[in-house]
């Protein structure tokens, strides 16, 4: 193999002065044949943390067979993984965003110094997919993503949102303690990732229209024959990509970003895709701002009917084909790109071409002269609230607009009690605030509170904000990423119970009924309430991260 095929891993094995390098590989299993040729680093986010990553050792070992049996050699290493579903509603789940940045860092660290010349990544949870794809678009060798797959569904196609709605249903007495343990027992079945469109399932969808992952990796089931074949597959198409020298940034244009939004946006996804995009977009050197939601939100309609908003699993979109004739659907009327390069090496247009339609009679996908919501479910809203903008995700079935009074919190744990002890009435705008990126540290998801409130049928007769962010199985009329956040002396930490409160999907406003000259007075009085007394990851997290409407990132511009 020629010396440009293996433009990193020949300054680690070649020549006289790289015999200790090759001596400790020969003890990892490398031959000698073995540092003539490319060597691509397999990242396995496997841990028995959770559910979502429990069997990705497996698939791991598929991805380095395929590797191998084209004439490269495959190197597997590990990396963390924090669980969304388990740290839920605890100071715990303050480490989940964290994590993105230390496996992005994790990474980047071990394929930089042990000079890869390709990558795969594999992942199978909320933080783990996009933290991936950011560390492929830092390094810009050779990539692909491999999505660890879907959970299958629980007992009575329950899901880990059953059993957190499930809390909610029991403090108000509709279920008993047995019921309540029934879902616990029977909602998660085995591995695999949470099973609506919540953020692991929007995430590997969007990465697969970025055109990061092989054609449908995103909607396999995590236990399955195809699974394992997509991750083989993985591992024989890298080599084209290394011959070709073909990068995540030749991949990841901003075009390709707008298609991914228009993926997340027809498959009603959650709202962490805005996070997370704006994220890879910052790693990969692209200019997409909330702005670029809102302008693609305004042409492209929510077509899918699935869960947390609508009615089906991601399980059941597998049985009728996936995302990939869903995509067909949307670039015959104009709504993606096709030229967008991927990595197979050809062209988004190319790949659809190669599948099927979606069956006749099928319930999932909706026309697109029919959809389930004209425009985007993802509102980006600005108004002397949130001026630096905030992401709401509202399906319609909550309404478009909300008007209320302001029922305030300083954390996720006493908007919960509150919640729980009927503190909240038909009416009220909840607000928990210095749950930011900052001021958490790590901006916490809201699915315990947001769950709670479904639980006891408030869905539809109160608002929820924050300046923390909402899991992909959160829905109602909610609004999240407020920015400035309350930590940083952001209109939000201004907010006093009985204030009036103003939202409206339609003009994308949030305001707070206030002058602002009243502002103004409060912001001087304004004392946070949080105090600098973490250490740890937490500190370097809050010293380093960027605001929300940034993507909540940690490397410079």
């Amino acid at each position: 193999m020629s010396k440009d095929k293996r433009k990193y891993s020949s300054e680690i094995v070649d020549g006289v002065k790289q015999a200790p390098s090759r001596a400790m590989l020969r003890a990892v299993g490398f031959e000698s044949e073995d540092f003539k040729k490319p060597q691509v680093g397999i990242a396995s986010t496997w841990s028995m943390v959770t559910p979502c990553n429990m069997h990705i050792n497996e698939l791991a070992e598929f991805a380095a067979r395929g590797a191998d049996s084209v004439g490269s050699k495959a190197v597997i290493f590990n990396t963390i993984t924090v669980s969304d579903g388990i740290s839920m509603g605890t100071k715990g789940m303050r480490y989940s965003l964290i994590s993105r940045e230390v496996i992005a860092d994790s990474i980047e660290t071990v394929v930089g110094g042990q000079g890869f010349d390709g990558l795969i990544t594999i992942g199978g949870c909320d933080k783990n997919m996009p933290a991936c794809v950011m560390a492929m678009a830092r390094l810009n060798r050779p990539s692909i993503f491999v999505y660890g797959g879907s959970i299958k569904p629980g007992e009575n196609r329950t899901d880990v949102v059953s059993v957190f709605e499930a809390v909610g249903k029991h403090s108000e007495g509709s279920i008993s303690d047995i019921e309540l343990l029934d879902i616990e027992s029977t909602a998660i079945p085995g591995p695999g990732s949470c099973g609506g469109m919540y953020t692991a399932n929007t995430m590997a969808s969007a990465i697969e229209a970025l055109g990061m992952s092989l054609p449908n990796s995103s909607a396999q089931e995590a236990v399955s024959k195809s699974k394992l074949h997509d991750s083989e597959g993985a591992g024989q198409a890298i080599m084209h990509l290394i011959e070709q020298d073909i990068k995540p940034r030749d991949i990841m244009t901003k075009a390709a970003f707008e298609n991914a939004i228009s993926v997340v946006i027809a498959l009603g996804g959650s709202t962490n895709a805005v996070l997370h995009l704006l994220a890879i977009a910052h790693e990969a050197k692209v200019q997409i701002g909330l702005d670029d939601f809102e302008r693609i939100g305004n042409r492209t309609p929510v077509l899918a009917d699935l869960r947390p908003s609508g009615n089906y699993l991601m399980s059941e979109l597998i049985e009728i084909g996936g995302i990939v004739p869903l995509m067909k659907i949307m670039l015959e009327r104009g709504l993606l790109d096709g030229k967008q390069l991927t990595v197979t090496g050809k062209t988004l247009e190319e790949n659809l071409s190669q599948f099927d339609s979606y069956p006749q009679n099928q319930e999932i996908i909706m026309e697109v002269d029919k959809p389930i919501k004209a425009d985007s479910h993802l509102r980006i809203l600005y108004g002397n609230l949130a001026p630096e903008g905030a992401v709401a995700k509202i399906s319609g079935k909550e309404g478009l607009k909300f008007e209320g009074t302001a029922k305030v919190f300083n954390s996720e744990e006493d908007a919960m009690e509150g919640i729980l002890s009927n503190q909240i009435t038909e009416g009220d705008v909840l607000i928990i605030r210095y749950e930011g990126p900052r001021g958490a540290p790590g901006m916490r998801e809201m699915l315990s509170p947001t769950s709670a409130i479904m639980g006891k049928g408030l869905g539809d007769k109160v608002a929820f904000l924050t300046d923390g962010r909402f899991s992909g199985g959160t829905h109602g009329f909610v609004v999240g990423h407020i920015t400035p956040e309350a930590y940083d002396g952001g209109p939000i930490a201004l907010v006093k119970n009985g204030d009036h409160i103003s939202i409206n999907a339609e003009s994308n406003q949030i305001n707070l009924d206030l002058t602002e000259e009243e502002i103004k007075k409060r912001k001087e009085s304004w004392v946070c309430s949080v105090k600098d007394e973490e250490g740890g990851v937490l500190d370097k997290y809050r010293a380093l991260v960027t605001s929300a409407s940034e993507g909540a990132v940690t490397t410079k511009k």
